[in-house]
């Protein structure tokens, strides 16, 4: 049996057949592109398969040994692959500057980081693995952009159009680009060191020659933009870094703006954060200690039971104790198919996280529904949910050797749930008010109530609604 089909064969014991026939497929038949970073989101709807059970088996299938995850920070502007590790303790600087943009931007995990799966080199070789033996086309699609750029089938021929003149330059070479500067905007831009220099092509056409020298090496500092009129120029090149370059000189015209605005949802380290499964996986080897991450906006769930000690008292230690753990089971399932997570357990309480405020309201819904039939199954009410909801930024951080969140945000959700009596949940107005999270409430026919409310601990007064 190959490795690849010893590998399937372990990845099929934990996810589903249909998704692992796709896999082995795409690893069998496809061409060496589809299978370096691999957009797991796009995969699934080219397929009609379920997201979450998508992200699910590549998870499952990395951990294996059948892809490589990375982890890759991206430009928000041209989708430019800035950084790209192995884990998410790659992304350890305060700021990223993309040279294409002319602009630097904070790290978020919403949208700026994105997370993809590479074929394993001892499951099936792929060029990609060896990045400097890419001709320029390839190394832009497959390695300078990102997963939720949309690149055309045509790509080649569109990069012929707006590429003047380009050159594969060894470590240490020197080479001379001689062209014709239009009279438009023109980047002379280098993809392996990020080096970008900007002409602005106007005036009087000249027929005397311009020049232009560039050294290339890892520091890519940002140039200013140049003046030069339309005619000839010639550009001197050095490369004085270790490797081979791939200098090009770019029309900015409107046929690359239009390609650059082409974008599809990709796999963020947001979304995978709130995902259980890699939460199961992963849950020690995410995050630096000293690592703080940030995130713009992450609802908070939090969920408590009335009355556990009475509980314990009324029906005795063994009978509480494989209620609560029906309990954490029933929540936890409804978490995970909400795409959210456990962040963790505190004694009865639980604290997950999710990506947006919908899918936070409609577990919220589930949970008590779900606690609401355990207890007509026994004839009593004995577990009685508190559930409080919020949403915001916050900061992803390793507390305690786990992956957790610290801020503002996780205070007032926590907060939030100490105003809830039985079966209420208590969601902050950035939660109901959020456009999908209301369709839900209104869907179910439920009327919240508004309050502004002190929350303990806390100076502001806040809205908040009760869902009863």
């Amino acid at each position: 049996m190959s490795e690849d089909q010893k590998l399937l064969a372990v990845l099929r014991q934990s996810a589903d057949a249909e998704i692992v026939d796709a896999i082995e497929t795409l690893i069998r038949d496809a061409p060496d592109h589809d299978l370096n970073r691999i957009n797991a989101l796009a995969f699934a709807e080219k397929r009609g398969l379920d997201e979450d059970r998508v992200i699910a088996a590549f998870l499952h299938a990395a951990r294996i040994g059948l892809f490589e995850m990375s982890w890759n920070v991206l430009c928000p502007g041209c989708g430019g692959v800035l950084e790209a590790g192995m884990s998410l303790k790659s992304v350890n600087q305060s700021e990223y500057c993309c040279s294409l943009c002319a602009a630097g931007y904070e790290p978020t995990l919403d949208e700026m980081v994105e997370v993809t799966f590479t074929v394993s080199p001892r499951v099936r070789k792929i060029a990609a693995h060896d990045p400097d033996s890419l001709p320029m086309n390839e190394y832009m699609r497959q390695i300078f952009w990102g997963s939720g750029i949309d690149l055309p089938e045509d790509f080649e021929r569109l990069i012929e159009e707006i590429v003047l003149d380009a050159v594969e330059l060894p470590a240490g070479e020197r080479a001379i680009l001689s062209l014709q500067l239009p009279a438009e905007f023109v980047i002379v831009f280098e993809p392996v060191t990020h080096a970008a220099q900007f002409i602005d092509v106007k005036g009087e056409p000249t027929r005397e020659r311009q020049s232009l020298s560039l050294v290339l090496n890892e520091s890519h500092p940002q140039n200013q933009t140049l003046a030069m009129r339309p005619g000839p120029l010639r550009i001197s090149l050095e490369n004085h870094t270790n490797r081979r370059v791939l200098p090009s000189v770019w029309v900015a015209g409107n046929e690359l703006h239009h390609m650059l605005k082409q974008r599809r949802s990709f796999l963020t380290a947001k979304r995978l954060l709130t995902n259980q499964t890699f939460r199961d996986l992963y849950r020690t080897d995410t995050l630096d200690i000293d690592q703080r991450l940030k995130i713009t906006s992450l609802t908070f769930l939090f969920t408590d039971l009335k009355g556990s000690t009475e509980l314990y008292e009324r029906v005795g230690d063994l009978v509480a104790y494989d209620l609560v753990r029906e309990h954490f089971r029933v929540l936890q399932d409804i978490v995970a198919s909400e795409t959210g997570a456990v962040v963790k357990t505190i004694g009865d309480a639980v604290m997950a996280t999710f990506p947006t405020p919908d899918h936070g309201i409609s577990a919220a819904l589930r949970m008590r529904e779900a606690m609401r039939n355990l207890n007509e199954q026994r004839g009593q009410e004995d577990l009685l949910l508190k559930i409080g909801i919020h949403e915001g930024p916050c900061l992803a951080v390793t507390l305690n050797d786990r992956q957790d969140y610290f801020g503002q945000t996780v205070n007032i959700a926590s907060r939030v749930q100490g105003l809830a009596m039985s079966r209420s949940i208590f969601a902050t107005d950035s939660v109901v008010e959020h456009p999908e999270a209301s369709q839900i409430i209104e869907t179910q026919g439920l009327r919240p109530t508004l309050q502004k409310t002190a929350l303990r601990g806390l100076n502001d007064e806040y809205l908040v609604y009760e869902i009863p």
